[in-house]
Parts: C-alpha cells; sequence; structure tokens
C-alpha cells in the first residue's frame, strides 16, 4: 500500500538555534534548566493574558534569533500558531517583528506543521531564515476551552495541565553540527468518536500511532532506528493508551518512547494526567530534545506533535474530537 503524505527532504534543513520561554508556574517543570527564560508573571507584564501571550511568543522568537545571529531583518519567514481565537497572540506578535507571516494551526502539533512548513521553505531554496513554533498560555486557553481559571472548576484526573510556554526555531539551510530535518510526515485527521474534553490525551493516542506506523512504513524505518520517538502532549493517561495501540501494530519499540506532556511537569500530582497546549511539545522539542542532539546524547530522534482540532463552539454543539499527528525526524548532521 501506497503510504502519502511523506516528506524527504534531501539539502538538510538544519535547526540553527531554537528559543523557550515559559510561565512562572514551569519552574516546578524538570526541564526548567534547559528553557531559555523563565518568567516570574504569567502575564509578561501585559494587562491582559492575551498581550502577555503575544509577548511570550515574541520574547522567543527574538532568542532564537539572536542564537542564531539574525534579526528579525535577517529572517524571512515567520510560521507561528496559538490556540487563542484567530491566532490573535501570533497575530500580534508578527506585527511586532515584522517578519513575512503565515499563521500556523495543527492545534497542539503546530510545532511541528510549523517545522516542516520551514524545512519545506529552506528546501526550495526560498528562505534563508525561518521561524517556526508554537505558543500557549494558561490563562487564555483554558477560558477560551474550558473554565475562566477564577472559577476554580474541579477536573477529573484525565484532564491535562495546558502550559504557558512558546518554543521557536531558528531554520536554515545545512549547517554542519547541528540538527538536520532529513524527513517529515503529515498526519491524517483521526476521529474516534470521543467527545470528552477533559481527556484529550485518549483522544490524540490514535492519531499518534496511526502517523508513527504511517512514518516507519512510509519511510522504510524501523522504531529502533531512533534514539527517541517522542509524542507531543498525550499525558499520562494517552501515552499508556498509544503505547498499547503500538503493541497491537506490532511495532517494536526499544525502551526509546517518550511523551512531553506525560513528563513536562514530572510527577507532580497537581498537574493530574501531565501537561498539555500548543507551547507543550514546542517548549520539550526546543529545549530538551535539541540539547540532548547537540550534546550528542541523541543522534536521531523522531518528533510526533499531537493536536486536538475542537473548538469552543464544537464542543458545545455536541461534535466528537478529530485529531492530527504530524512527524518529523531530526538528525545530526
Amino acid at each position: 500500500m501506497v503510504v502519502k503524505g511523506l516528506l524527504k527532504f534531501r539539502t538538510n534543513p538544519t535547526i540553527a538555534a531554537t528559543g523557550v520561554v515559559v510561565g512562572p508556574l514551569e519552574k516546578k517543570s524538570p526541564f526548567v534548566s534547559v528553557f531559555d527564560k523563565v518568567l516570574d508573571d504569567e502575564r509578561s507584564g501585559q494587562p491582559t493574558n492575551e498581550k502577555g501571550h503575544a509577548k511570550l511568543v515574541e520574547d522567543a522568537c527574538m532568542i532564537a534569533l539572536s542564537k542564531a545571529g539574525f534579526v528579525p531583518d535577517d529572517a524571512d519567514f515567520l510560521l507561528i500558531g496559538d490556540l487563542v481565537n484567530q491566532m490573535t497572540p501570533s497575530n500580534f506578535c508578527a506585527s511586532e517583528l515584522q517578519i513575512p507571516y503565515v499563521g500556523m494551526f495543527s492545534a497542539c502539533a503546530t510545532s511541528i506543521s510549523s517545522l516542516l512548513t520551514a524545512a519545506l521553505l529552506t528546501e526550495s531554496g526560498m528562505s534563508a531564515c525561518s521561524i517556526a513554533g508554537a505558543s500557549s498560555q494558561h490563562n487564555a486557553v483554558e477560558r477560551q476551552f474550558r473554565y475562566p481559571v477564577e472559577y476554580g472548576a474541579q477536573k477529573p484526573a484525565t484532564a491535562q495541565w495546558t502550559v504557558t510556554a512558546a518554543g521557536v526555531a531558528a531554520v536554515t539551510p545545512n549547517r554542519t553540527g547541528f540538527p538536520a530535518i532529513v524527513s517529515g510526515t503529515i498526519g491524517r485527521v483521526i476521529d474516534l468518536g470521543m467527545k470528552d474534553p477533559f481527556n484529550m490525551g485518549a483522544a490524540m493516542a490514535p492519531a499518534a500511532a496511526d502517523t508513527l506506523e504511517r512514518h516507519l512504513n512510509g519511510h522504510g524505518r524501523k522504531a529502533k532506528h531512533y534514539d527517541a520517538i517522542i509524542t507531543g502532549d498525550l499525558g499520562k493517561i494517552g501515552f499508556e493508551i498509544y503505547q498499547k495501540l503500538i503493541d497491537k501494530k506490532k511495532i517494536e519499540t526499544t525502551n526509546n518512547l517518550r511523551d512531553a506532556g506525560a513528563e513536562f511537569y514530572g510527577d507532580d500530582a497537581d498537574f493530574q494526567a501531565g501537561a498539555s497546549g500548543t507551547g507543550c511539545s514546542a517548549a520539550i522539542y526546543f529545549s530538551d530534545v535539541y540539547e540532548k542532539m547537540m550534546q550528542g546524547n541523541y543522534k536521531r530522534v523522531l518528533l510526533i506533535a499531537t493536536g486536538s482540532l475542537l473548538s469552543p463552539l464544537s464542543f458545545q454543539q455536541g461534535d466528537t474530537i478529530p485529531c492530527i499527528a504530524h512527524a518529523v525526524e531530526l538528525e545530526m548532521k
């Protein structure tokens, strides 16, 4: 069977630098030492959560540009997204940076859909520097999709905590000694009829397993080919389901599976099933994973970001939750 949605990059588009900025509560993350900036104020000193969200991602973009030796005028494209209606935080960030901008939305899979788009632009010769990534801000997202935090609404054990984080990558033509984007797989929308917005991990797990299987089969890989296969934000419950689905598909792994959502806050029970949000996978991929590759701990990784494609309106109308997962393969060159 022909597998569609496969991408192969022959010119080694490179992640030349990354920038990760997180909120004050994210100080509790075991990964805090590899985040570039930790805020003391959830709103970044701005009057609203949404304006603070825009400043969050702007800071991450400036950090990545600076590390790569660029300023905003050097960048050809800005490819970022978030979860707020019409992606207004990303739009306002783009207004400040004045980089040609395409808003990206794959829900919590945006970290990878933006990275793949940047790689395509680089491979085509149309970009010498693209900034790609995603962000989320806890208070803004919770108010939109669930309840304002001031309500103090109780959540079930299956719920995940939306992180306040922005993670971006500066993608350039081939640079030796940096992670190269060698291949990818565009996900299919998978909808198994789930309707519970407090159990996103279970809803997204089938899409993650589907994309993993298609990537391995389409690119002729085995799971053991990778030092790590890292999903986005399935959380503890979704990650368990995902592993069972992999076993059912007879995909042999080598204890190389990780999930950003399950790991983001460690074993802190206050965060229930773990982390979620568009910034969750972006923050882990562009800090911990990137650092492990630069330090030689990882040679080859597969990142599979997962997203729930619901909206406040579709949920209120009783619709199911369609989900997607995109994959990108990174290799040190």
